[in-house]
């Protein structure tokens, strides 16, 4: 078993799947009593080297586990080293005294971080952010059968089984039918092709500088407007539409007119006064 680990360990499925595989599966199993005495070593000792023996005897597992995922278009070699994360991560918080085997709890870990690197890497755009939009995702993946549209009956039973919307079965049908597209023409495309490339006819407005100091010049200017167009105003005057029109919390028409003890009727006149000379003032 020792010259086993010293080969896998001198290899990296992203170097050399075929050999990496083929070693893997030279490393012998562990029995369930070997597996408890490594695996309390690890817990109550911190013995490293138990640890490593335990990733060790497990690397075979991810490797079935990453094959699982091979529909996905995505470099085995990559699966593997991400579901070896998840092993150590596994192997790390693994309590022995649970009485369950490693392979049991380690499967979610390795599977999670696959999950992971699947949907970070699977579209340029990502197909599901949220729990539910994960789950969904590499549920409908494993139901969908071909590469046609479900009928109304299949998406109905997926969504049933789910536990979602039928109209969220579909949209993320879509999502796993769309490819991603290139911004700018492929290099070599001749001059008819290339002009339907998105980035003739995708401009986003936002990002125009001039554009930019524009509206910059022009929101200062207004409120510099608005604040020489304020002093001239009366105190009284300047209060009411501070109040009413420039807090977060905007004072009522009777809260005003208890404040200057004056009627509601005659704070809406000063206000409508005040706004009148506001905007005859910004226009000049």
């Amino acid at each position: 078993m020792g010259t086993s680990l010293q080969v896998v360990e001198n290899l990296s499925p992203g170097r050399n799947l075929d050999a990496y595989v083929q070693s893997v599966s030279t490393i012998a199993v562990l029995s369930v009593e070997e597996e408890r005495k490594l695996a309390e070593r690890l817990y109550f000792e911190d013995d490293v080297e138990a640890a490593r023996q335990l990733v060790m005897s497990h690397l075979r597992f991810v490797v079935h586990v990453a094959k699982s995922y091979s529909g996905y278009g995505l470099p085995l070699g990559d699966l593997i080293q991400e579901g070896n994360v998840g092993l150590m991560k596994a192997v790390r918080r693994f309590d022995p005294t649970m009485g369950v085997r490693l392979v049991s709890f380690a499967v979610h870990w390795i599977k999670a971080e696959m999950h992971e690197f699947i949907l970070r890497n699977w579209r340029i755009v990502k197909v599901a952010t949220t729990k539910a939009q994960r789950k969904l995702f590499f549920n409908l993946r494993s139901k969908k059968k071909g590469l046609s549209w479900m009928t109304n009956d299949e998406v109905n039973a997926v969504a049933t089984d789910l536990g979602v919307e039928p109209k969220t079965v579909r949209e993320m049908e879509g999502r796993l039918a769309a490819s991603d597209a290139a911004f700018d023409a492929p290099a070599g495309e001749d001059d008819e092709s290339a002009a339907y490339a998105p980035v003739h006819y995708l401009e986003d407005m936002s990002a125009n500088p001039a554009a930019q100091v524009e509206d910059a010049n022009w929101a200062e200017d207004s409120q510099q407007r608005l604040m020489s167009a304020m002093q001239n105003l009366d105190e009284r005057s300047q209060d009411i539409l501070v109040q009413r029109w420039l807090r977060e919390e905007k004072a009522t028409l009777h809260e005003l007119a208890a404040k200057y003890q004056v009627s509601a009727e005659r704070i809406r006149q000063l206000e409508k006064n005040a706004m009148k000379k506001i905007r005859t003032s910004m226009e000049a």
